[in-house]
């Protein structure tokens, strides 16, 4: 009985890939570039901005953001992106995927543009007004997360659905990418016109007026790729089967099946398919809810907040590892723009070598494998690469070892994007019901900013040097370099754990996975 009702749905899993599947991935995809972007390009203009607006006087070192201000600019975007994960997650089950999808691009780029615009008459004004619209970026930027997810797992086949959603997620890899190369290209501009000289010649001279446009100009490029596909995010209908279950509306979704995917849908219409009214309709904190979903819940909230913590400490603070460990040179010795350039250059080359590679062995391997097996794959990994960091930490620091410690890096990067990075956005948009499918996507997304959150400020302190003289101006001693990689390691190794609590969605429709075949069936 069950499967009668829910053949209009059993359509969209078994319907052939086309050419609307691939155009979703693109209109899906340039939110999530644009959202790396945003948020990974403030890690390439921070020592700039430091330079700028607090070079302290007759001091022997080029200026850097205060431990209070640099935690700020550093982390207040994922502050907004929490919020906005669980807002809009919850709003895209109450008022549908759809109706909110555009607000949360609009967000994107009124708060991209507005962040390079960020003026006032003292460093603090600055700062302050910058770190305004990146909370607010942040709040568009979350919205997508459940959204995209959503919408993408509920228009594909359960054949190829994992591949989809990872390839909408693998968008992220080349918003990095283009967040180096702008980077790269601005400075590199900026630097053959103005012609600044390092720091140990003109303290106030390596860090011309000029330098300002720059990390403006960086910023305010990610509102581009945003607005140029809003106009195709405002034409994709509803999903068929937010429609379907949580509308209630079958023939509407059979009329938006029929004009999306180009599938025969006769058959459904003789039948006169009929999903039930009186379907189970326990809430997210019902004892009903906990008893199915709750230890799913669970895991993807744990292993998403581990991960992230991991993650975003390496993405966020690249500039310092590779500084600790002298890939770039000493800041003495560069300019401003020059500072820019080299840490733009460095991060690029990690994400072609490392990130990027790692997002689309996802794309291509994920339904042959598994989401599971990922999981458990990239965490290992991870674990065990971060321990070959920390270890022998004093042999990589040496100026003769500094590629082999980068590449050691960038297979971290990788196995966390061939790994937890891709599979803890995929894995919950399949497994809870769609009537709280983009709530439960947004909780688990948010737990996991919580991480970022944890990594952007904590790692911040914790990897300072152990002799407080030797640490950045104004920060306490840390527990060094070495002992935060070995931190790292261990919550990397909680998170291979935590993913037993999680199911492998492969093969499997979202209907099975989420047991609204059986609610359906009851009677």
């Amino acid at each position: 009985m069950a499967r009668d009702q829910l053949q209009v749905l059993s359509l969209v899993d078994q319907a052939k890939t086309q050419l609307y599947h691939f155009t979703a991935v693109v209109i899906a995809g340039m939110g999530f570039f644009t959202d790396s972007y945003d948020l990974f390009c403030i890690s390439l203009v921070t020592k700039l901005l430091g330079r700028l607006y607090y070079q302290v006087e007759d001091s022997s070192k080029p200026g850097s953001l205060p431990p209070n201000v640099a935690s700020a600019v550093n982390g207040v975007a994922f502050c907004g992106t929490l919020a906005g994960q669980l807002f809009f997650g919850w709003l895209g089950d109450k008022m549908g995927r759809k109706r909110v999808y555009g607000i949360t691009l609009m967000l994107m780029v009124g708060c991209s543009i507005a962040s390079g615009l960020s003026f006032g008459h003292s460093p603090e004004a600055v700062v302050a007004t910058l770190c305004f619209f990146r909370f607010w970026l942040g709040f568009g930027i979350g919205g997508d997360y459940p959204l995209s997810a959503t919408i993408m797992a509920e228009y594909s086949n359960k054949k190829t659905r994992g591949s989809f959603i990872a390839a909408v997620f693998a968008m992220q890899g080349f918003g990095i990418l283009a967040g180096g190369a702008v980077a790269i290209l601005v400075s590199f501009v900026f630097r053959y016109f103005f012609h600044p000289p390092p720091f140990a010649v003109s303290a106030f001279g390596s860090a011309p007026p000029q330098a300002d446009y720059v990390w403006r100009i960086i910023l305010m490029f990610g509102a581009v790729p945003a607005g140029l596909t809003y106009y195709w995010r405002m034409k994709m209908p509803e999903t068929p089967r937010y429609t379907a279950l949580v509308a209630k509306d079958e023939t509407k979704a059979c009329q938006d099946m029929a004009k999306v995917l180009q599938i025969e849908i006769q058959e459904a219409k003789d039948e006169q398919v009929v999903i039930t009214q009186e379907r189970n309709t326990f809430g997210l904190w019902s004892k009903e809810f906990r008893s199915r979903h709750g230890l799913h819940l669970l895991g993807t909230t744990t292993t998403w907040f581990l991960l992230d913590i991991a993650y975003y400490s390496q993405n966020l603070f690249q500039k310092d590892i590779f500084s600790a460990v002298g890939w770039i040179p000493n800041a003495k010795y560069m300019s401003a723009i020059d500072e820019v350039y080299m840490i733009a250059r460095a991060q690029t080359l990690i994400a072609l070598c490392g990130t990027v590679p790692g997002y689309w062995a996802t794309v291509l391997l994920i339904d042959r494998i598994g989401r599971f097996a990922i999981q458990l794959i990239g965490f290992f990994c991870m674990t065990g690469f971060m321990l070959a960091l920390a270890i022998p930490y004093q042999h990589w620091k040496s100026q003769a070892n500094p590629i082999g410690f980068v590449v050691m890096y960038g297979l971290t990067f990788f196995f966390a994007n061939f790994g937890p990075n891709s599979t803890t956005f995929i894995v919950p948009a399949e497994i809870f019901p769609a009537r709280l499918r983009s709530t439960c996507h947004g909780i688990s997304a948010a737990s996991g900013k919580a991480g970022a959150i944890v990594g952007a400020f904590g790692f911040l302190y914790a990897s300072q040097n152990q002799d407080k003289s030797k640490a950045d101006p104004g920060y306490p001693a840390g527990i060094g370099m070495r002992n935060s990689l070995l931190a790292l390691a261990v919550i990397c190794g909680f998170g291979f754990f935590f993913t037993l609590l999680v199911p492998d969605a492969k093969g499997k429709s979202l209907e099975e996975m989420s047991k609204e075949i059986e609610e359906e069936g009851e009677e």
